[in-house]
């Protein structure tokens, strides 16, 4: 099609943080590179471009090269300084009703910001001053309901679209719930549609309002129903506070453990202590999460407050999904804050069923940060992006390392995983954990690393035993040398040597499962020194990210957890994420709708 005439306006270049101590750098670079772009687009006419930042972060990369409605995005891209071939080009639908257009903004989030810094390309049917532009509520694109304005059809179904069996073709878009993959350098990764977070609701929208918080408060408690380890409390109040500063009434949910019924040690009473220090407030605890006496400690609660129900594993209709107990769950509330990222995996009745009944459903803080971290920063890395993947066994993360050979540019290998590996190449593992169905996949894996230029490291030494026990005997020797009766239980000095330099290489990190047996000492060494490393890179300025699992428990024991980025607090939920799959509690929020700011 004809070259679009527009003029771009620069409305703001400010970036955002969701409740977190991130710090931000400043938006100059991302200003300079915008003003690269006024000069060709400089035939003003009735139609505008605005450029202006978003608190919606969108996480959908998308290759640069095509066309969209007939606007040749790629003309533009070799005139940014510095050149964006390696940046996504993202962007967001939202479609309405059959009465109105649809809307459309496309963004494009810098790399070089280190969080979700976006820019919106939006545009406005008549011509308008900057500070008008800015107030006005009709700011996005208004296009006419025919398919021939689009460009190319085979787009449509390529970015998961689908078209509605009658009426309007084009209004009837809605963006498919399938994760898809786009491959190429720059354009690599899920596409996922932004959520609307409890940030984006303003004081007006929870002053004197019920807010139903799914938190995910499942901590270890000993024999003396004390609480071990109050990571998962911390995580959650951020958001609590949020809210009852602004006015909101707290219905506070959870689970814990894995109760058959009412059982006693699994209630929630002792967590009532712990909350109430935290939050500065005393918090009252009902003695069930549904009936009569729960819907008049509801009633009673003042603004500023928070009720914690019972477990709602109590009901075995929780798990279940049922309808009728996540009706009775939203009665007792206004809205729905979903900060329960551990559970956002499962399709419950507390993370899942109570959206149906319950507008807004928004994500919390933890669960938008969890989302900015596992599918922001690692779809869209600061280059070169490492991945670290250790534990047992490759059954249990193929989908992770698939998915991440999509993504990074270096990718590490350690565990016993790594013996599989060694096998499939034809070395000798004595008796080391060997999955020997899974022989052919660890060589089609190597193949595809190097296919796609993914540089693939496995250990070069290791740390061997002669029984699995704390007190077994233990020597190194090279990979290739492990002899009959030994098996492997950590990676070895030169490993670490080989995989410090490699990471002294990278902007970005993501490390999930343990490089050895660290739950002995003598075969934590490999795995306490990759924590070392990464708190040391985070203090330079690396993205250090923790995806959950023993990796977590590792940093913990080492002491580096909080100069980390980010140290995920979910286990299955984060390495489904990093697997490219949807999680039902996610998918059951509201979408972020893009708008001016």
């Amino acid at each position: 099609g004809s070259q679009p005439n527009v003029d771009i306006q620069i409305l703001s270049a400010a970036t955002f943080i969701r409740g977190q101590r991130e710090t931000v750098r400043d938006c100059g670079q991302i200003k300079k590179s915008i003003e690269h772009l006024q000069p060709l687009l400089n035939d003003k006419k009735n139609k505008r471009y605005l450029i202006s930042s978003s608190s919606h972060p969108i996480i959908s990369p998308f290759a640069l090269h095509v066309h969209i409605f007939a606007i040749p995005i790629h003309r533009y891209i070799n005139s940014f300084s510095p050149p964006l071939s390696q940046f996504p080009c993202l962007f967001a639908f939202t479609t309405y009703n059959s009465a109105s257009p649809l809307s459309f903004s496309l963004r494009l989030q810098m790399a070089s910001a280190t969080t979700s810094t976006t820019l919106s390309l939006l545009k406005t049917t008549a011509s308008t001053t900057s500070s008008s532009a800015s107030r006005s509520s009709a700011s996005l694109i208004r296009l006419p309901s025919t398919r021939r304005h689009l460009k190319s059809s085979p787009l449509i179904h390529s970015l998961g679209f689908s078209s509605a069996a009658s009426g309007d073709s084009l209004l009837s878009l809605h963006v498919s719930s399938k994760v898809r993959s786009f491959k190429g350098k720059g354009s690599r990764g899920v596409v996922s549609m932004a959520k609307k977070s409890v940030g984006d609701l303003t004081a007006a929208d929870l002053k004197g309002k019920k807010v139903f918080v799914r938190a995910d408060l499942n901590v270890p408690l000993d024999d003396s129903q004390n609480i071990t380890d109050d990571t998962r409390i911390r995580a959650a109040i951020p958001t609590i506070k949020h809210l009852i500063q602004n006015g909101a009434k707290v219905i506070l949910s959870s689970h814990l453990g894995r109760p058959k019924g009412v059982t006693p040690k699994f209630s929630l009473a002792p967590l009532v202590p712990r909350l109430s220090e935290l939050l500065g407030i005393q918090v009252v605890k009902a003695d069930d999460c549904i009936g009569p006496e729960v819907e008049k400690l509801v009633a009673a609660l003042p603004e500023g407050g928070v009720l914690l129900l019972e477990n709602v594993r109590f009901y075995k209709e929780e798990e279940k999904n049922e309808p009728e107990f996540a009706k009775k769950l939203a009665s007792l509330a206004d809205l729905f804050v979903n900060d329960a990222f551990g559970t956002a995996h499962r399709a419950h009745a507390s993370t899942e069923g109570v959206t149906k009944f319950l507008k807004p459903s928004v994500a919390g803080f933890l669960l938008q940060k969890e989302l900015d971290y596992l599918v922001g920063a690692v779809s869209i890395p600061k280059r070169p992006f490492a991945a670290i993947v250790g534990g047992s066994k490759v059954s249990s993360k193929i989908g992770v390392i698939e998915s991440l050979l999509e993504k990074c540019d270096i990718l590490l290998l350690g565990g016993g995983m790594i013996f599989t590996f060694y096998k499939a190449q034809g070395l000798s593992v004595g008796s080391s954990l060997v999955e020997e169905d899974k022989l052919e996949l660890a060589t089609s894996l190597l193949a595809k690393a190097k296919a796609k230029g993914v540089s693939l490291l496995l250990p070069t030494d290791v740390v061997i035993a002669d029984k699995f026990a704390p007190d077994a005997n233990s020597k190194i020797v090279p990979a290739s040398a492990i002899p009959d009766g030994w098996m492997g239980l950590d990676i070895g000095p030169d490993s670490v040597k080989t995989f410090n330099e490699a990471l002294d290489t990278t902007q970005t990190i993501i490390w999930n499962g343990p490089m050895g047996v660290f739950e002995f000492d003598k075969f934590a060494v490999g795995t306490e020194a990759i924590a070392k490393k990464l708190a040391e890179l985070s203090g330079k300025g690396v993205t250090t990210i923790i995806g959950g699992g023993d990796s977590v428990a590792a940093v913990e024991k080492v002491g580096v957890a909080d100069v980390m980025s980010h140290i995920s607090t979910g286990g299955g939920a984060s390495l489904e994420l990093l697997e490219g799959k949807e999680l039902p509690g996610v998918i059951a929020l509201d979408e972020a709708v893009p708008v001016a700011v």
